[in-house]
């Protein structure tokens, strides 16, 4: 299965300049762009990590660098700094949360009709 890009390369490139700036500690991971990219499949689709598609590598070694970075507060740090230059492109409104009850549409039970006033006259 081939995953299109999630993040565009000016994206990618506002990311890479974050993660640049940090201190490097420990080993540097094999590819930073591939994992942010599952991260973000991974938000925006709402999968469980096991079904992280392969080409993201092994979900496990995902979750693992995913977790490190949480407790450390990367993302955090991360999600600070980007939110300069919002992107809106994914942003969505969910009809679903704009609907009325049923019980508000006047149907079934609702309030008795009223004759029309020409039908009284004649």
């Amino acid at each position: 299965m081939a995953t299109r890009a999630w993040i565009s390369d000016r994206q990618w490139a506002r990311v890479e300049a974050v993660l640049a700036a940090r201190a490097p500690r420990g080993r540097p991971g094999t590819n930073d762009r591939r994992f942010f990219e599952a991260v973000v499949w991974w938000r925006r689709t709402g999968v469980p990590w096991r079904d992280l598609p392969d080409e993201f590598g092994p979900w496990k070694t995902v979750f693992n660098r995913f977790d490190r970075w949480s407790r450390k507060g990367w993302w955090e740090e991360l999600w600070v700094a980007l939110k300069t230059d919002i992107d809106v492109e994914w942003q969505s409104i969910d009809s679903t949360t704009n609907r009325a009850h049923q019980h508000a549409a006047g149907g079934k039970g609702g309030p008795p009709s009223t004759a029309s006033a020409d039908r009284v006259a004649g």
